[in-house]
Formats: structure tokens, sequence, C-alpha cells
């Protein structure tokens, strides 16, 4: 049977579509500071039922029930959020856990119980549901989900363990919330095929059984698999990724013929014990599933927004609506938190953001699509009201979290959002010069070196400095770098710079990564800084070696406040040409980096930290 169901040009028109539309997506997104799930949502749903309404016929509206045959767009979905959870649970470390395990355990556990039954109480009483389907909707709600938690912790950055905490239950919970889902919908065919629930007590735990053995093992063999593998060099590094991604799909799809839906959970064991084994390192493998996962999130969420129908969405009770989002943000979603989080050592700040942040993702839209379209099979009605009642969910709660979220984080003082702090990979005393100077406006500083000598000068003057060695630290997680948003590779050898920006590419951005100028002509540092994957620090003539001696010969780093009376001219004229700009700081407290390509041009009310001369200034300050 062939894959897509139309043979015409708007077959290639409408997937060229999804792809533009899910990946300018979230390039918007980020350009204009927004939550990417947001505009996916808008841009599917406008893109799919409005303009199929609109414009009948259209080639660029996108019906993806024409591309796609039956099931296969069901399973397709399947098999990408089963790639999601994989990569989800390879940035699962248990290190990471040693502070926060409690609450991370109780909210997928009775924080998930909690949700379960206040919403599918709520959605038996707003939206007149028969109990079962009410039960069902509940379970499927239970899950947050990577796809969306994920773009909004990276767009908030919140401070402290809260991160950490909502990055593992939104990991976690979304096999959990699953297999409940699983069990209910087994419940259902056991009582719709009995005629009561006397059959139906001992087919959910033996469903139980079955899906946490089938997901938990299936999931080991495959890592244990790929670890044996790549430990014995029987794949060459070129396959490497393709042979991981075989795996993912051969486990998720095996261990789904054992017990429906059970493979979630088998991709997610997978990447959590691959992720805490020690014997193959597999952060390259985490980079192209890192790269993977964007595209499947731009193109799944798309087409089930494209998916909806208009019919749908009308005929939902909007005060029902509005009335179970009230109780799932307001009421369902406190409660589980703080009854999860009591004694777990959370400021009460930490607790309120851990409460403000559950948005239902890409894993409860497939859920409600593949037990909807289950129950229609079975002829059991009522499945028809979990599709729009599942995506009024999803649209609201990422409106509501993705919109509020952001400024319930600055007010709660947890939010991170714009770093302006340095870790400095080296630490010699020009360095330590610079440092000093931002520290004492109030700019984050964390220094690291090998030589133990220098971190030690560096703790004697009050700045935090470790000696570790950054290209073979084995998880770099375990660094402190909230309030942390660039890197410098300040070391005195040009090869340890770039490899230790390499290592740091898929923690910072690429704009906020900075090495200093090799130490090689000027005409040849300006010739190549322009092919550089990140940026040259200060100036052509401003290597290891020249600020060194500069800083030996007696310069110093100075912060001037530029005014309407102290131009940046006068400034020039105070300090000499030789002077070297080294940031601006705005009235606003932005720090920005003078760069070979961009230096800094400061403007009144900013301040300019410099290295400067004392010995040609022609006016005492």
């Amino acid at each position: 049977m062939p894959l897509l169901a139309a043979t015409d040009s708007s077959v290639g028109i409408a997937l060229a579509l999804i792809f533009v539309l899910g990946v300018g997506a979230q390039w918007l997104a980020w350009k204009i500071r927004i939550p990417s799930i947001l505009l996916l949502l808008i841009l599917g749903i406008l893109a799919g039922p409005v303009m199929r309404s609109l414009f009948e016929g259209s080639p660029f509206a996108i019906d993806p029930d024409k591309l796609f045959h039956g099931d296969t767009l069901l399973s397709l979905v399947g098999i990408a959020v089963g790639l999601i959870l994989y990569e989800g649970g390879l940035t699962l470390n248990f290190k990471e856990l040693r502070s926060a395990w409690k609450p991370v355990t109780l909210l997928v556990t009775t924080g998930a119980l909690v949700t379960w039954i206040i919403a599918g109480i709520s959605a038996y009483y707003l939206f007149g549901l028969d109990r079962q389907i009410a039960v069902l909707l509940g379970a499927i709600l239970i899950v947050t989900g990577p796809t969306v938690v994920g773009p909004m912790l990276a767009h908030i950055r919140p401070a402290g363990d809260s991160g950490l905490i909502l990055k593992w239950e939104g990991i976690v919970i979304d096999p959990i919330g699953v297999g409940a889902a699983v069990l209910v919908f087994e419940a259902i065919l056991s009582d719709s095929s009995t005629g009561g629930m006397s059959g139906g007590v001992g087919s959910v735990f033996q469903s139980i059984a079955i899906t946490i053995g089938a997901g938990t093992g299936f999931g080991l063999l495959s890592a244990l698999l790929l670890q044996n593998l790549l430990t014995r060099f029987w794949i060459p590094d070129y396959l490497q990724n393709p042979v991981s991604l075989m795996l993912v799909i051969a486990t998720f799809t095996a261990s789904n013929q054992i017990m429906s839906e059970s493979g979630l959970l088998a991709t997610t064991v997978m990447g959590i014990v691959l992720a805490n084994q020690k014997k193959v390192d597999v952060h390259h493998i985490l980079e192209f599933k890192e790269n993977l996962r964007v595209l499947l999130i731009a193109v799944l969420f798309i087409v089930l927004a494209a998916r909806l129908q208009i019919d749908q969405l009308a005929s939902l009770n909007w005060f029902a609506v509005f009335g179970f989002l009230f109780v799932l943000i307001v009421i369902a979603r406190p409660a589980a938190v703080f009854l999860a989080t009591v004694g777990a050592g959370l400021s009460w700040r930490e607790r309120m953001f851990i409460a403000w942040l559950a948005p239902r993702g890409i894993v409860a839209a497939a859920a409600a699509a593949i037990f909807s379209l289950g129950l229609e099979s079975k002829g059991i009605p009522g499945g028809e009201n979990l599709v729009p009642i599942t995506f009024a969910v999803i649209i609201g709660t990422v409106a509501f979290y993705g919109l509020t979220t952001p400024w319930a984080s600055k007010i709660l003082g947890v939010a991170d959002q714009n770093p302006q702090g340095i870790i400095f990979v080296g630490a010699p005393s020009w360095v330590r010069s610079i440092a000093k100077v931002l520290a004492t406006r109030d700019i984050k500083v964390f220094l690291v070196d090998t030589n133990r000598q220098n971190v030690r000068d560096a703790r004697m003057t009050d700045l935090p400095a470790i000696q570790e060695n950054l290209i073979t630290l084995g998880d770099i997680s375990s660094l402190d770098l909230r309030g942390i948003g660039r890197i410098f590779a300040t070391t005195p050898n040009d090869e340890v710079n770039t490899l230790v920006l390499q290592r740091f590419k898929g923690v910072f951005e690429s704009s906020n990564l900075y090495q200093l100028p090799p130490r090689r002509a000027r005409k040849n540092v300006e010739e190549s800084s322009s092919d550089r994957r990140w940026r040259m620090l200060f100036s052509p003539d401003a290597d290891y070696g020249g600020l060194e001696s500069r800083i030996h010969n007696g310069w110093v780093v100075k912060a001037t406040t530029i005014s309407e009376e102290f131009t940046y001219h006068d400034y020039h004229t105070l300090y000499g040409s030789t002077a070297i700009p080294l940031f601006t700081i705005s009235s606003t407290g932005m720090l920005l980096v003078s760069t070979i390509d961009k230096p800094v041009e400061p403007e009144p009310g900013d301040t300019i930290i410099a290295l400067v001369n004392p010995e040609e200034l022609f006016v005492i300050q």
C-alpha cells in the first residue's frame, strides 16, 4: 500500500508547507522570544481546518488524513514520539537527582494520581462524558511532555532545582500517563465485551505487568546491545547515529507488539540506560537526536493541529472548556505539586513555579487520537470527544503557561532568561583582573583552570574558581552554570581553546562562545575570524601573550561611565588609542562583549570596561 493517498502536485506542496511552517515557526518564536509550541499550534490550525473551510481544494490547505492512508499517520506519530522520549532519556543523568529524586518520584506517582482523579471528575461533570470516557481523558491529561516543557524551560532558564525537576517530570511522566490510559482503555474494552467490570480487574493488572515488563525489558536489552556494539567497535563512526535510530524504532515497534503503547516506556528506558552507563560515550548520538527532535516537534505539531476539523472545535462547549482549564491550572496542578513537594527542601518560590508549569503536548494529542480511533473501531460511543477536548486543553495550557510563565518566573525570582554571567576557561592574572571588575558590577563570573596556583589566586580574591579540565570532564551538567550565559576560552593554548568551545557548543548558543585570537600575524587573524564558528575576543592584537604582558607591565582593567559631558571621543582622548575596550554595560545592566567583528560602541549612560595604560593618561581622574 503506498504511503501517500494523493498523487497530484498538491501533495508536494502540502509536505513542503508542513516543513516550512514547522521550522519557520520555531525560528520566528526564537526571534520574538515566545514559546515555539504556541506558534506551531496557531499555524497548524490556520493551515489546516481554517484554510480547508475558507479555500476548499486549495493546495495550500493541509489535510493530513488525505496525505496519508489509514493508520499510517498515527503509526508515524507514535514512532516520532518514541524518538523524542528516547532523546529526552539520553539527557537524564541520575547524578542530577541527588537533591531532587524525592519530588520527581512523588510528582510522577502521587502527583499523577491527583491530576488523574481531579481531571477525570471535572471532565465527567463539565462535559457530561460517560464515566469511563472521563476516566480515560483524565489519564491522557496526566502527561506534560518534553515537547512542550523543554522549549519553555529553554526560554525561561529557571534557576535552582525547579528546572531540573520539571525536565525529569516531563520526560518520565509520558510513558506513565500513556500506560495509565492504556489500562483504562483495556478495562473499557473488557467491560464492553463482558457486560460488566467483573472480568476487567484481572485484565487491568495483567496489562500493568505486561506493559512494565515489555517496556523495561526491551529498553534495557536495546541499550545494552547498542553499548556492546559501540564498545567492540562493530559500528563505523558514520553509521552510529543511523544504527541508534534503527534500534530505537525497532525497540518501540517490538514492545508495542507485546503490549499496545508500551513502546514509549521502552524508548525512554533505553535512553536513560545509555545516559547512565560508563563504557561508551554517547554525546554524539545525543547531539544528533537533539537536532532530530527539533524537526520532529515542528512536523508533529503542524500535522496534528492541521488534522482538526472546524466542526469538532465548534461543537465544543467553550464554557465547559474554560472551566475545565481553570480546574486543571488552578486546582489540579497546584494540588499535585504541593502534595508531592512536601518536605522536599524546595523554597515556596520554587514550588510555586513548578505548580505554574504543566502544559500538555504531543503525547496527549497522539494518545487521544489513538484511543479515539480504537473506541470507534470497537463501536464504543463517546470516543469522538477525546480529540477536540484534548486539543482544546493543549492549546489552552500552552497559551496560558507560554504567555504567563516567563512573567511568573520573574515575579517569583527564579527566572534566568538572559543570563549575563561568564565562565572563563583559564584563570591567569589578566583574566582575574577582568573577572574582579565584572564581579563588582554584579556580573556573575566562574573561573576554571587546570593550574592549581591560578585557582588558589582566584579564590584568594573571592572569585569562584575550580581546578578542572573541561575537555575531559565527563558530565558538563555537573557544573553550576546558573546565571552563566557565555563562555570565554582564555587558555594560552589555541588548540585547547578550540576544543573547549567545541565541547560547549551544545550547552551555549554559538553566538555566546568566545575565543582569544590565536597567536599569529594580525592579518591572518582578521582573515580567519570570519569563518570561525564562534566569536573572537576584543581585538586582533589582544592574544594571550599580549594581554598577559600588558597586565605584567602595569596596565589595569578600568570601568568608566560615558555621559553627555564625557563622550566616547573624550574617553579616547583621555586613555589614548592603545586602550583595549573589553565590554560595555548598558544602563539596564546588559553586558555587551567587544569582539573583532563587532567592537563595542558605548553610548551615554553606558559603562565601558577596558584595559588601559595609566601612563598614557592625559588627565588623572
